[in-house]
């Protein structure tokens, strides 16, 4: 038992990291616009977190395995601690980076030391959600930016309603974005360990069972949990209050959109429903929250005739994502070399 823990742990590892960086930006907008408090955001996006991962959090996992499937325990934790320590050493500098992107360039590190070779048709498919997922997220906070401006114009809301209202919707939006990002990130917590999970399936009191991928789901869950109670307000804050000056009504749109890109990308339920009607689908890609609230806010900046915009920090996030999977890719080769060659553990 004790061994299957500690080659767990860079799975926590990875998932405290991703609670502190990725999920913060779910809530980000909210807290930095003061509309929502850090402790309460904290609570509703712990909670749906790990509901979204334990529920719905297979979808994402398949298409990591296409990219490598590690065939090994000490090779997953070794992938998993590259990844973790890529995305600590960013969030120690308060940039919202990619754990999707981190959790990539390590596999890929595995893929080159393993001499596997890399699948590039399942790595071009998720490389372009990091294109495409942001600028999906801007154009739907640019529309929506419209629409609820029209809609407030129209019913002359009292301004007290209004502020009771947005709050509400912030955290509701903050809810259904913490489930959207549970069902999508888990994977790149815990996707590495599913070809080689400890658990077996378990029968709770007659009622449901939780099987092995779900319970190392839930573990994951839990680590990200934990990463949001205890490291995420300050990147929250970067994306909240320092790209650009959002208005509680600008913010509960980019929350809001930013959770409809995540769930677009998590539902195997609703890509089951447009295939089986001969419509074009999104593929189950685990993509970055970071990523799409930057998006979000840059579409809201874009309707606002691009005024006040922080280019210094968004220069600074885009050499993150840039740096993210290099330095991942990097570390996961090198870790390795010595899980194999100095402690003497397979890794593929």
């Amino acid at each position: 038992m004790f061994t299957i823990i500690f080659f767990l742990s860079s799975g926590l590892f990875l998932g405290w990291s991703l609670g502190a960086n990725d999920a913060a930006n779910v809530w980000g907008t909210a807290v930095g616009t003061r509309m929502v408090q850090f402790k309460r955001a904290a609570l509703f996006g712990s909670i749906f977190v790990i509901l979204g991962a334990v529920i719905s959090g297979g979808g994402g996992a398949h298409t990591l395995g296409k990219l490598g499937s590690i065939t090994t325990i000490a090779g997953a934790f070794t992938v998993a601690l590259a990844a973790a320590l890529s995305v600590y050493w960013m969030t120690k500098l308060a940039l919202p980076v990619s754990t999707s992107q981190a959790i990539v360039g390590a596999i890929i590190g595995w893929n080159i030391f393993a001499g596997t070779g890399i699948n590039f048709t399942s790595l071009y498919e998720i490389m372009g959600t990091w294109v495409f997922s942001p600028v999906l997220t801007a154009v739907i906070a640019f529309s929506l930016y419209f629409l609820v401006t029209f809609f407030l114009k129209k019913t002359n809301m009292h301004l007290i309603r209004l502020d009771g209202l947005t709050r509400t919707g912030l955290i509701i939006a903050g809810a259904f974005g913490s489930y959207s990002l549970g069902a999508n990130n888990i994977a790149n917590v815990m996707g590495v360990f599913t070809p080689t999970s400890p658990f077996s399936d378990l029968n709770i009191a007659s009622l449901f069972t939780l099987s092995s991928i779900q319970q190392l789901f839930l573990l994951g869950g839990l680590a990200i949990a934990a990463g949001i109670f205890t490291y995420s307000k300050k990147v929250m804050m970067t994306v909240g209050a320092s790209i650009y000056k959002l208005s509680p009504i600008t913010a509960f749109i980019v929350v809001l959109s930013s959770s409809i890109v995540l769930f677009l990308f998590a539902s195997e339920g609703l890509k089951l429903l447009l295939v089986s009607h001969g419509l074009p689908s999104f593929p189950l890609v685990p993509v970055s929250s970071s990523q799409s609230i930057v998006g979000g806010v840059i579409g809201i900046s874009l309707a606002k005739k691009g005024r006040n915009v922080n280019y210094a920090i968004l220069g600074k996030i885009a050499l993150g994502w840039i740096a993210t999977p290099v330095i991942a890719a990097v570390v996961s080769y090198v870790s390795l070399y010595f899980m194999q060659n100095v402690f003497i553990q397979q890794v593929f």
